[in-house]
């Protein structure tokens, strides 16, 4: 193999490379991955057998993980981090039953907001996505990290402590798959910016708003859909009270079979159904 010594070369974390390969998983996971010209040459470990495919994914792999860094709320954007547990790491949860799948945490380092966002039953939030914390609005998430988007609430004393784990959650907007176009590919193209209805007929008080993005490339396999959650802290004023949802734990919400978990999504076709996991959308009525 010829490799441009000019090249400049970086290395990159691949979570998801058994994905790419086949026969026995017998290799480190970091691989050192060259830009040669228009091509990109990877230098595999000894006794890897390498796909076409895996050059192919290898192209994006710098901008793959994403966080929920911020929160647009009455016409305010907040600073990156405010009211929001916002991880020092943008990796994913793989384990649907993982205590952290509420809020995040292990093995992602997550800190602890003191601060609470206020927000208008009735109105429109945005949950800001970026690759890492200091990232810009071109850099969101790897495009060919496609899966379906979700937003939850629950309704706590304190939102500055209340972990989330448990049960309290209800959905309150979700988006999949339709005529080709994957949710997450829509929040790109959006800026980064998942746009969420909060409720009019909500209680008054605080809530965790759970906001999520899952990347299905990888979710052939069982536990290889990559999910990126973060939660915001919320005050909720201006509802009528007349919401009873019915609630969820989390974890409890997803099982790792799950249609919409365990899928390839690369044998998929403009037409295809997907279904969206999670419990059903809840709706004022």
């Amino acid at each position: 193999m010829y490799i441009n010594k000019d090249a400049a070369s970086r290395t990159f974390f691949l979570p998801s490379l058994q994905h790419f390969l086949s026969g026995p998983i017998l290799y480190p996971t970091q691989l050192k991955i060259y830009r040669v010209s228009a091509q990109l040459c990877l230098l595999p470990q000894s006794g890897l057998k390498m796909k076409f495919s895996l050059l192919l994914a290898a192209a994006p792999i710098a901008s793959a993980h994403t966080i929920f860094t911020q929160l647009t709320a009455d016409g305010k954007t907040y600073a990156v981090s405010y009211g929001i547990r916002t991880p020092t790491y943008d990796g994913p949860q793989t384990d649907v039953n993982a205590k952290n799948m509420a809020c995040n945490g292990a093995p992602n380092p997550t800190r602890s907001s003191d601060k609470i966002i206020p927000v208008t039953a009735g109105s429109n939030v945005s949950a800001v996505w970026r690759h890492t914390l200091e990232s810009g609005p071109g850099d969101v998430m790897d495009p060919g990290h496609k899966g379906p988007v979700m937003a939850y609430l629950k309704k706590v004393t304190d939102a500055k402590t209340d972990t989330g784990a448990g049960g309290g959650w209800f959905k309150i907007q979700e988006g999949g798959y339709a005529n080709g176009q994957w949710a997450t590919n829509t929040v790109i193209s959006n800026k980064g910016n998942q746009v969420i209805t909060i409720p009019k007929c909500l209680a008054d008080g605080q809530y965790l708003l759970r906001a999520e993005m899952v990347a299905l490339h990888g979710a052939r396999s069982t536990n290889g859909a990559q999910l990126y959650m973060e939660c915001a802290q919320i005050e909720v004023t201006g509802g009528t009270g007349t919401a009873n949802p019915k609630t969820y734990s989390i974890p409890g919400i997803y099982k790792s079979n799950d249609p919409g978990l365990l899928i390839d999504i690369y044998s998929m076709k403009t037409t295809s159904a997907y279904t969206i996991p999670g419990p059903p959308l809840f709706t004022c009525s």
